[in-house]
C-alpha cells in the first residue's frame, strides 16, 4: 500500500487528481491511501507531529500561507525518498522545484494520460530502490503487491502471519513465518525476534529490554531472552553494518 498525498488549496484540483490516481490504482490493482490537504503548513504540522510521509507528493506551488517550494524544501529536510510531483499554472519556478529533486514539474491543466505515464515512472523507480521493494501476496484470491516500507512488523498467528502496516490495518496470509522471512532475507531492514515476530528496523522509534515501541503507535513486548540480539541487531543496522549476525 502506497502512501500518496495530495497538496492544493483548490477543492477541484484536489478531486480531479485523486480521481486519476483511484482509476490508475484500479488499473493496475495497486492500493493506495490518498490524504489531501488545503494548505503546504498543514501537510509540514502532520509530517512533524505524527510521522505522516507519503511516498508521492502532488502539490500546487502557488497556496496561502506557505508556498509549495517552501514545503518541499522541508520535506526534504526531513525525508529524502519522497517523489514530489509540483502541478502548478507556471513555468516560473521550475528552477527551484529542480534544486528540491523534484519528480516532475507539469503545468496545469495536466491530463489523465499524463499522470498515468508518470505513475508508471514514479514505481518503477520506487521498485529500484532497495528500501521500497514490495512483497507480492496471494490473498484471497487476489494479487496484492505489500511495499516493504509499509510493513511494520509481522506476527504469527496460528497457522496465518500477520501483516501490520504502517497505516494500523492489517493482512493476513497462508504461509509459515520461516517462509515468509525468507521472503525478506534481501532487505537487511527486517530482523526476527523470537519465533513469532519480524520487525521492520526502520519503523523502531525505541527498544528497552521488554518492549519495542514503534513509529505506528504499536508496541511489542519481547520474548524472553530475545533483547541482547535484537538490540545488537539494531545498532549494527543503523552503524550501516547490513549483514545478519
Amino acid at each position: 500500500m502506497y502512501q500518496i498525498a495530495l497538496c492544493d488549496d483548490e477543492t477541484a484540483e484536489l478531486e480531479k487528481t485523486e480521481h486519476v490516481i483511484k482509476l490508475y490504482g484500479q488499473r493496475h490493482n495497486i492500493e493506495f491511501i490518498i490524504t489531501r490537504f488545503c494548505r503546504a503548513d498543514q501537510l509540514i504540522q502532520a509530517m512533524q507531529e505524527t510521522g505522516y510521509f507519503p511516498h508521492v507528493l502532488f502539490m500546487d506551488i502557488y497556496m496561502p500561507g506557505t508556498l509549495g517550494i517552501k514545503a518541499a524544501r522541508i520535506l526534504r529536510d526531513m525525508r529524502k525518498d519522497c517523489r514530489i510531483v509540483f502541478l502548478t499554472t507556471s513555468t516560473e519556478h521550475a528552477l527551484e522545484a529542480f534544486r528540491v529533486k523534484a519528480a516532475q514539474y507539469l503545468v496545469k491543466p495536466v491530463s489523465a494520460q499524463d499522470i498515468f505515464s508518470l505513475l508508471d515512472d514514479l514505481f518503477q523507480d520506487i521498485e529500484k530502490t532497495g528500501k521500497q521493494k514490495s512483497l507480492l501476496l496471494h490473498i484471497d484470491n487476489r494479487e496484492y503487491r505489500v511495499p516493504l516500507s509499509d510493513i511494520v512488523f509481522c506476527e504469527a498467528h496460528k497457522k496465518r502471519q500477520c501483516i501490520h502496516r504502517s497505516d494500523r490495518t492489517t493482512l493476513f496470509v497462508s504461509m509459515t513465518m520461516a517462509k515468509l522471512y525468507e521472503l525478506l532475507t534481501d532487505a537487511p531492514e527486517f530482523t526476527k525476534v523470537g519465533a513469532s515476530y519480524i520487525v521492520n528496523l526502520e519503523h523502531v522509534d525505541n527498544l528497552s529490554a521488554r518492549e519495542v515501541s514503534l513509529d505506528n503507535g504499536e508496541s511489542i513486548y519481547l520474548p524472553r531472552g530475545s533483547y541482547p540480539a535484537l538490540r545488537e541487531r539494531y545498532f549494527a543496522y543503523y552503524c550501516g553494518d547490513d549483514e545478519e549476525s
